[in-house]
């Protein structure tokens, strides 16, 4: 390992030492740091560069190309794409759009990838572009799409995975296909899944995709008169994309009534909530599923699981997510065959039909009925969620770049995917006050430390900067995803959580119970007072199912068993579940 500073077309002479990929590493930031090898890689350098363009990289994170052969010490730098190494040619340069956690998990995840070379993130935050995980481009305006595209030009990305759902919406996707660009991120028109709670609910009826009975509303009056004959709790929807903050359960018709006034009539989501969807409201356990989809193939991705709400025992109002694990149990092999069948190819199939073929990856909010036990689909994203991302990348062993190269390319049923066994779990800490008002600019420390702890846990930045003196900073909610793996789901409990209690951040806070529904049913029993080992494994077998999870999910898990250990002590052979 070595550092040197250097310029633009420069060439460099460097022992060819260490044969292996490349490594882009800490250090001053004006030097570049990296690994040589037998090959072309990339070497990030301190330089200078033109003003101007749009597409410019900050001054302080220039790359070059560099090549280091058998019998020559020469490394010679060349800006753009220019290649002219076999060997190189495989390997392909990664544009991830966003700067949250979601996109620092793909960026790690791509970065471990043998096929990918460089990883960029556009404007990605303080915390991936220390991590090493990609080169962060805070300048690139992401709503732009000449700017996108002549960036991608300018250095040879063969590669955009889209993370957030706006630019996706704002079409994004078609204009850097039309380039030629390989994107891995739906059309705008099939964006519309997201986009338009009307529009998926109209394709639900045409294909028969099972979901919530609705109405779409424009006239406040007559949305009123539909909750009041359907009567509550009812769910009111706004129809366009608001933040996550559109969906108002309302337990008593008053609140349903608040609700569309504040939509139709006040314009609090602005043109988002110009209509409303007035829907069903289901009992049961939210899930969510993820597919990847390439047109006409979907192949699913592992289960995961979140926390919506703030509080401890899923109390407060909702967020973006306050942690998640996976792989969810009650997402089981059976039920992930049912979904595939009734829900994700259905979409597939329909999306395709309506010509607008779908590129991406389907992200289904389930709700597994209590009284039946199936999944009905509550609504889809077109992104990676986020937690969920972040527990799924830390798992996922096969060749990101690759497997979504695929999907671009229509090739994703010669797909199969490789997951590390065992369990990974998330825990997002934020700002205190969030989901509502909260103070910016507070340092956290002892990250590092954190890190350290385990080989298994990644700390993930989602609402980090640096101040003057270089300590990390929370301007955001959520501001990280403290992230670990386990041989099973308390190994990586116990891991994550002794990674938060490390993380120095008097202003900051986290939910302490997150994977309370996965955790091993024997954990849970083994200091309930039950009078025999049948009495145990009934209460054991009742747990696994739908009404008995639904009611797990309801209420503190410790007392909801010790009332079932109560009926499975007296009468374990009349227990009927």
């Amino acid at each position: 390992m070595a550092s040197a500073a250097c310029n633009i077309g420069s060439s460099l002479r460097f022992p060819a030492s260490e044969p292996g990929r490349h490594l882009v590493c800490g250090g001053s930031i004006s030097s570049l740091c990296f690994r040589s090898y037998r090959a072309w890689g990339s070497i990030f350098a301190s330089t200078g560069c033109a003003q101007g363009s749009p597409t410019s990289l900050p001054r302080w994170n220039f790359v070059v190309r560099a090549s280091v052969d058998d019998e020559s010490d020469d490394i010679s730098g060349t800006r753009g794409g220019n290649r002219s190494s076999s060997c190189f040619e495989d390997r392909v340069v990664v544009l991830v759009i966003g700067g949250g956690g979601r996109e620092h998990a793909l960026c790690y995840a791509l970065q471990r990838s043998p096929s990918c070379d460089v990883v960029f993130c556009a404007p990605g935050n303080a915390g991936i572009s220390q991590s090493g995980n990609a080169t962060c481009i805070p300048d690139l305006n992401i709503l732009d799409s000449k700017a996108v595209i002549s960036f991608c030009q300018t250095w040879g990305v063969g590669l955009v995975v889209v993370g957030p759902e706006i630019p996706l919406v704002a079409g994004l996707a078609d204009d850097l296909v039309k380039a030629g660009i390989p994107t891995f991120g739906p059309s705008a028109k099939a964006a519309a899944l997201e986009g338009s709670k009307d529009f998926m609910k109209k394709l639900c009826d045409k294909y028969g995709i099972p979901t919530a009975k609705y109405q779409t509303f424009i006239n406040p009056s007559f949305a009123k008169q539909y909750v009041k004959e359907q009567g509550a709790p009812i769910v009111v929807k706004a129809d366009g994309l608001a933040a996550g903050k559109g969906v108002i359960v309302a337990m008593s018709l008053e609140e349903a009534y608040e609700a569309i006034d504040s939509m139709l009539v006040d314009g609090a989501f602005g043109s988002a909530g110009s209509q409303v969807i007035i829907e069903e409201f289901l009992e049961g356990e939210e899930a969510s599923f993820f597919a990847l989809v390439d047109g006409e193939t979907a192949i699913p991705l592992e289960s995961a699981q979140d926390h919506k709400r703030v509080g401890d025992g899923d109390t407060g109002p909702n967020t973006g997510g306050m942690g998640a694990y996976s792989p969810a149990p009650i997402l089981t092999k059976e039920l992930e065959s049912v979904v595939m069948d009734s829900i994700i190819l259905p979409t597939v199939k329909g999306m395709e039909a309506e010509g607008n073929k779908f590129i991406g990856v389907l992200y289904a909010g389930l709700m597994i009925e209590k009284k039946t036990g199936m999944p009905k689909l509550i609504e889809y994203n077109v992104r990676f969620g986020d937690p969920e991302c972040q527990v799924l990348m830390m798992r996922l062993e096969s060749d990101l770049a690759q497997v979504l190269l695929a999907a671009c390319g229509g090739e994703l049923g010669s797909v199969s995917l490789k997951w590390s066994p065992g369990s990974a779990m998330v825990v997002v800490m934020a700002s205190k006050g969030y989901p509502g008002s909260y103070k910016k600019g507070t340092k956290i420390r002892n990250l590092e430390e954190a890190e350290m702890l385990s080989p298994a846990v990644k700390i993930f930045h989602a609402g980090t900067d640096v101040d003057p003196d270089g300590n990390f900073i929370a301007v955001g909610g959520r501001v990280l995803g403290v992230t670990a793996r386990g041989k099973d789901i308390e190994e990586a409990r116990e891991r994550v959580y002794d990674a938060v209690e490390a993380v120095d951040w008097p202003e900051g806070f986290f939910r302490h119970d997150i994977g309370w529904r996965a955790l091993n049913v024997k954990q849970l029993t083994n200091n309930l007072p039950l009078e025999n080992e049948k009495a145990r494994n009934e209460l054991e077998r009742a747990i696994q199912m739908p009404r008995v999870r639904h009611c797990l999910v309801e209420t503190d898990p410790k007392e909801a068993l010790t009332g079932f250990a109560k009926v499975v002590r007296m009468e374990p052979e009349k227990a009927e579940w």
